[in-house]
């Protein structure tokens, strides 16, 4: 079956002829007549299978009648990564050369103002990110209620990256009068529930098992020891006829540790992860493309934006968390009915990760040897790795003192014993409690006598040291200092009488008038703030004219 039977337009089928393609993929033979008729479609089918074309073609043909407003696109495209939405930018101006189609794309890393300025001209597809996306509809310069067709891409891949609450929000912001395409490469039941909500009597087009590997490419699981996956990387790719090759991690200081090692050894590479910049990434992915680049070290942001028909190899350098995710990975090569080789690194501890992956792609993956190695020289290498990383304990144990370690720190190198000096006992044979003095006893001791002695015989408990004899000046000192102090004490008593002979207020007055009384004052303890339970009761104070009245006999007491 041909393009030519399913209903396209002579524009687009002389296109898809210019292309190269002549067969469609069982997804674009079942999914371009049926969104042609304006259903709503909802399509699963793994990576590589030409998802892209089977809603980008019948697209083409249904916006090839009618004009675009200012802000207001006729369609839009959500995808979860920039790389992803740029191919698809791509398709549009491969299969669209015929067609005079305006398309604008909006992604993270690229000016607001040249978006802006495409916005306000007017778009037929609007091709973005989610979070551009919004960012724009907030500053008020995209209005989506003209939108007539809208896909949603990589639905599964949106859902792993946390994307789904702007996507509903995107869906509400859409006129309900809309076609609604929802492809995906797994149908987990969060996507289920999503195309439940956004589709209506969708078309279900399933062509293969979801997380199916394609039939060719060449699988191979190679374990080896955690340190030893460098080394086994560098010698299947020396082994293997390596034209252009992905290489996976898991995270992105993984992606550059892996990079510069690879790079350290002679090999053709580069990185490409989500911290780098729009621009870096195009202009990696574009030197990869035209071959200037030979490996590519990625995390898997990549593993759903790249579109290389002709790409021979991939290499998983982790084993990935999600198993859907190995089915997207190897899914980069053995494109178009080409074949491809993937390779998995494994360590012992991701027993339970393969496990999964090979329980949800339905068979086992073929174990590989890796070449002109064996087992006895990655315990080798192991040992060297752990050799290098520091020395035991017993190698630090032996290593000896620094000698005038103090002197050092003082600033004084040129401390040396004198020559007259009697041979000092080392520092093994010294008592522990000799070798444990502080640094500041070690200065107290090169003081003199007449500062140190008291000092040290007060710590040592040496009661019999006697002060100095007296002389005369100080006898004179001391005399001087007993005027003083009585002139001082004289000067604050006066002060304390003038203030006796004032009339006391407040606070000090109600104390005033208790403390008179015979029995003493009413707190016991010391200070003028004294904790509550220290007070006792003070019994009341008989009214003036009434000092005859009786005292009650719990106040007596």
């Amino acid at each position: 079956m041909g393009f030519d039977l399913l209903g396209l337009g002579p524009d687009v089928l002389k296109a898809v002829a210019d292309a190269g393609y002549t067969t469609p993929t069982p997804i674009q033979e079942q999914a371009i007549p049926y969104i042609l008729m304006g259903r709503d479609v909802l399509g699963c089918a793994q990576t590589g299978t030409g998802k892209t074309a089977g809603f980008t073609l019948p697209m083409i043909e249904i916006l090839a009648s009618g004009r675009a407003k200012a802000r207001m696109p006729r369609s839009l495209i959500l995808e979860p990564t920039r790389e992803l939405a740029a191919q698809v930018s791509e398709s549009f101006e491969t299969y669209g050369k015929y067609h005079k189609l305006s398309k604008a794309l909006l992604i993270g890393g690229m000016s607001f103002d040249d978006q802006e300025k495409v916005l306000d001209r007017g778009v037929d597809v609007l091709i973005a990110t989610p979070g551009r996306l919004l960012d724009h509809f907030e500053r008020g310069k995209v209005l989506l209620n003209d939108v007539k067709i809208l896909v949603i891409d990589e639905a599964d891949r949106m859902l792993d990256m946390g994307f789904i609450p702007d996507v509903e929000r995107i869906v509400a912001l859409v006129s309900q009068m809309r076609q609604t395409l929802f492809f995906s490469a797994t149908m987990p039941p969060e996507i289920r529930r999503l195309a439940d909500a956004f589709l209506m009597n969708p078309k279900e087009i399933t062509v293969t098992r979801p997380a199916t590997a394609a039939a060719t490419v060449t699988q191979g699981l190679a374990v080896v020891p955690e340190f030893g996956k460098r080394e086994a990387l560098r010698r299947l790719i020396r082994g293997q006829d390596v034209r252009n090759a992905l290489i996976f991690c898991n995270r992105k200081k993984d992606v550059d540790i892996l990079y510069k090692s690879l790079a350290r050894h002679g090999f053709n590479v580069g990185a490409l992860h989500g911290d780098m910049s729009q621009p870096v990434r195009t202009e990696t992915l574009e030197r990869f493309k035209l071959g200037e680049i030979q490996l590519l070290v990625a995390s898997d942001v990549a593993a759903r934006g790249l579109d290389i028909d002709d790409m021979s190899h991939v290499f998983n350098f982790d084993v990935p968390f999600q198993p859907e995710d190995y089915v997207h990975r190897i899914g980069r090569t053995g494109r178009a009915g080409r074949t491809g080789v993937a390779f998995t690194l494994a360590s012992p501890d991701d027993g339970k990760l393969v496990a999964a992956i090979e329980r949800i792609i339905g068979q086992d993956i073929p174990r590989i040897a890796v070449p002109d190695m064996d087992a006895a020289e990655f315990e080798q290498d192991g040992d060297d790795r752990r050799r290098r990383r520091g020395r035991g304990r017993r190698e630090r144990e032996a290593v000896p003192a620094r000698p005038f370690r103090d002197a050092d720190r003082d600033g004084t190198d040129d401390l040396q014993p004198p020559a007259d000096a009697p041979a000092e006992a080392s520092s093994q044979d010294k008592p522990q409690a000799e070798r444990g003095r502080s640094k500041r006893r070690r200065r107290e001791d090169r003081r003199g006598e007449r500062d140190r002695l008291p000092r040290d015989a007060d710590r040592d408990g040496v009661d019999d040291l006697q002060p100095p004899a007296p002389t005369a000046a100080s006898e004179d000192r001391e005399a001087g200092g007993e005027r003083a102090g009585r002139r001082r004490s004289e000067h604050h008593r006066g002060r304390d009488e003038d203030r006796s002979r004032e009339r006391p207020h407040g606070r000090e007055r109600r104390r005033d008038r208790n403390w008179d009384r015979d029995d003493g004052p009413p707190v016991i303890g010391f200070g003028d703030f004294t904790p509550a339970f220290l007070s006792r009761p003070v019994p009341r104070r008989p009214r003036r004219g009434k000092a005859d009245d009786p005292v009650p006999e719990e106040a007596a007491a």
